[in-house]
């Protein structure tokens, strides 16, 4: 998984990142890239695609490139704004930013499928790139252990929904707590399921408020006349 980055090293480049983004998929929850720099020469055993480990072999992982690599960088985009630009732009801006965080320009990008537009950075985007290019699998485990863990703290903030178990990706039980509860604030609307549990909600309050009315009417209806006291 070494062999473009060796490559960028022996031409004289030193700083060289990978830069990988997880998160356009789930119904809640913001998309996460992270860009890594690593040193030249470095090698870290077992890095590989995030979805290919386990969430224990992605946490010792993480720990491992935090402490070997040059700088790492991070960008979030939350669901609002995804709903606002679309997941593909919302993908895009989430990289964009996670290169901004790194504190210095790298000289070489290596992206997992996508080209970054508007960048004077030199960039090379390769696909299954995670799978296939040490420093772009590196970038999507650091990505992945940060938005589980973005997560799980929602889970805290709404619970109910079960955030810290599917990391707001569409799964049964997220789907049943979306018919159950409703979207919560960091739910994506312009997601088909999402939007269709809002508009089933809408559509219950307002079955609710037709009905109050009308039993408010009934009443109103059927209430018995004032007496009219006798005269003496």
């Amino acid at each position: 998984m070494l062999r473009l980055e060796e490559a960028l090293w022996a031409s004289g480049l030193q700083r060289v990142a990978g830069m990988d983004e997880v998160g356009v998929g789930p119904l809640a929850g913001p998309i996460v890239a992270a860009a890594v720099v690593l040193p030249p020469g470095c090698r870290i055993e077992g890095v590989r695609d995030s979805k290919a480990l386990s969430r224990r072999r992605r946490e010792v992982l993480d720990g491992e490139i935090r402490s070997r690599a040059v700088a790492i960088g991070f960008g979030i985009v939350e669901a609002a704004e995804v709903d606002r630009i679309n997941p593909l732009q919302g993908g895009l801006c989430a990289m964009r930013r996670a290169l901004d965080a790194l504190p210095e320009v790298p000289e070489h990008l290596l992206i997992d499928a996508r080209t970054l537009p508007d960048i004077d950075v030199p960039q090379t985007a390769l696909i299954r790139g995670d799978a296939r290019v040490h420093s772009i699998g590196a970038a999507s485990i650091v990505a992945k252990v940060f938005r589980d863990r973005l997560m799980a703290r929602l889970d805290l903030d709404y619970p109910g929904y079960g955030f810290g178990r599917h990391a707001g990706y569409g799964t049964v039980v997220h789907l049943d707590a979306l018919q159950r509860l409703g979207p919560s604030p960091v739910h994506r609307l312009s997601y088909g399921p999402v939007r269709r549990a809002a508009e089933r909600q809408a559509a219950a309050a307002m079955g609710l408020s037709a009905r109050g009315r009308h039993n408010g009417d009934d009443e109103e209806n059927s209430a018995e006349p004032a007496l009219i006291p006798e005269g003496d």
